[in-house]
């Protein structure tokens, strides 16, 4: 079967709190798909806002964030503040201002339950057996430009593939390799729902086959303990809040 991405069109979702279970209840899904759904509306839906002009986003961040490292941009007039926020490195904790009419928008609280909620609703509803939902949000990669995806929370897929023991083309085996599943997917789905005024906060992937769904799926395995990373030594120059 081959690989659909399926942009999906909804009403606003307006800060400081909507309810969208309209929008869930208005999806069409099937057995096997993904559903990607950006934080900003889980965020919106749980009221995770607050007015610009009451509070000072730099001290959201320091709520947010368990480290932060704020800099001048060399190359504009703006200030950076590089985070590790919810166990993930990104500027500004995740608060964003964009499509949200005066109002910082945090990241959702206790993301893979609210992936899961979404997830047994649509199963319940269309009698499925298999099915993922995964809240995404939109990432910088160093030394490149641009916004990517990635996720943040999810339910019902497996995130990884290990392949640690198998044997390459050359009869190597493998040590360390674990393939990363779902951010790819999640790139893909954040470009089709894109940044700016489209209105299309979630995305339906279907036919991906090299996917393990699970009841017990969630980011507890996903993320690395920052004593094992790779970038530990960058990640420890964040200065501790």
């Amino acid at each position: 079967m081959k690989l659909e991405i399926l942009p999906i069109k909804t009403r606003i979702v307006k800060p400081p709190k909507d309810d969208i279970s309209d929008i869930i209840d208005s999806l069409e899904v099937k057995d096997g798909d993904i559903v990607f759904i950006t934080s900003k509306i889980l965020a919106i839906h749980q009221g995770r806002t607050r007015k610009t002009d009451e509070v000072e986003k730099t001290d959201l961040m320091r709520e947010e964030a368990e480290k932060m490292l704020s800099y001048k941009n060399e190359t504009g007039d703006f200030n950076v503040n590089l985070t590790v926020a919810h166990g993930v490195l990104i500027p500004a904790a995740g608060i964003d201002e964009s499509n949200a009419d005066g109002y910082y928008v945090l990241w959702p609280e206790k993301i893979d339950e609210a992936c899961r909620e979404i997830r047994a609703r649509l199963m319940k509803k269309f009698n499925l057996k298999r099915l993922g939902v995964v809240a995404t949000d939109s990432h910088t990669m160093p030394l490149r430009w641009g916004v990517t995806g990635l996720a943040i929370g999810l339910s019902g897929v497996e995130p990884l593939k290990d392949i640690r023991g198998e044997n390459d083309i050359f009869n190597r085996k493998m040590k360390l390799t674990q393939v990363d599943l779902i951010d790819p997917l999640a790139a893909i789905a954040v470009r089709e729902m894109g940044e700016s005024s489209e209105c299309t906060p979630v995305a339906i992937v279907r036919g991906d086959t090299g996917l393990v769904f699970s009841d017990t799926a969630s980011m507890d395995g996903f993320k690395i303990p920052p004593e094992m990373d790779l970038y530990r030594p960058l990640l420890e120059a964040l200065p501790k809040l």
